[in-house]
């Protein structure tokens, strides 16, 4: 967070006083990769983000992307060390050893990876080009899931965001056990860039496969945080906001509890009603 000097307007008087903002600064994500003989570099892409967890973001932009299956096949993930960048730029670069037999095809990526904290991955327009092997089976559909639950996780959300507290201006992706327990909270100015720190916490604690575990989200539901979650083995993902169509086609295609409008006392289910527990016959 930084604080700037600003100008507030209320209950018609004028005044002077400092505001805590969101940090958004510029992170490059080079790869290191080829045969031991003949290793390469190359950038993958550069996202706005907010610094902090930097190394995470990269392990969850890689898996959640389809770039790698595993986190074993990153054999090191750390921030720029080359004496021929600037000091003050290094800390905005983060490189990642990938394996000998991890292989990339540079075309399509440079096709697919063009990123911003607000908009997330481009390039990707149909549910068909999620459809490439990388999306786990999520467990069969049953229930286990109270609205009671539901309804906490946004609360729990909130009250552990210390950095939205301050600056109004943070995303969150926050990993909860069935019961409700919240393991896992990530914020970044860019809804997607919290998500990969989410994704690459897990991974570096060695909690997948995410098939008991719910993900609330701070915004609305996007196709790509969507493809992330499903791509997580995550099975229901829920949201203080609204989906977009796609979104929701997207979760039906793969068997995925998708919750929208989250509130204190409601919530929208737009799929995979079978795993919430119903005492009363549902219309849907």
């Amino acid at each position: 967070m930084q604080s700037k000097d600003i100008w507030r307007y209320e209950q018609q008087s004028w005044s002077e006083t400092p505001d805590l903002l969101a940090v958004e600064e510029p992170m490059e994500i080079r790869l290191g990769y080829g045969d031991a003989s003949d290793r390469q570099q190359s950038s993958l892409a550069v996202t706005m983000r907010t610094p902090g967890h930097d190394l995470e973001l990269t392990l969850g932009f890689l898996y959640a992307e389809g770039i790698i299956s595993s986190p074993d096949q990153v054999l090191s993930i750390k921030h720029c060390s080359d004496k021929d960048v600037e000091a003050e730029a290094r800390k905005n670069i983060v490189r990642a050893e990938l394996a000998p037999e991890v292989k990339l095809d540079w075309e399509k990526l440079q096709r697919n990876f063009f990123t911003s904290s607000s908009c997330g991955i481009c390039g990707k327009a149909s549910i068909e080009s999620v459809q490439m092997g990388s999306c786990p089976t999520l467990p069969l559909a049953k229930a286990w899931l109270s609205a009671d639950t539901i309804l906490a996780c946004p609360q729990a959300l909130h009250e552990s965001q210390t950095s939205f507290r301050y600056t109004g201006g943070l995303h969150a992706a926050a990993l909860f056990d069935k019961d409700g327990k919240l393991i896992l909270l990530k914020e970044d100015i860019g809804r997607h860039n919290a998500m990969d720190k989410l994704i690459g916490a897990a991974l570096y604690q060695g909690l997948f496969p995410l098939h008991d575990y719910i993900c609330q989200l701070s915004g609305r539901l996007s196709f790509e945080l969507v493809q992330k979650s499903l791509i997580a083995g995550i099975p229901v993902l829920l949201a203080i906001g609204a989906p977009s169509t796609l979104a929701v086609e997207l979760s039906r295609e793969f068997g995925q509890t998708l919750i929208g409008f989250v509130k204190k006392d409601r919530f929208n289910i737009y799929t995979g009603i079978e795993r919430i527990i119903i005492h009363e016959q549902h219309p849907l």
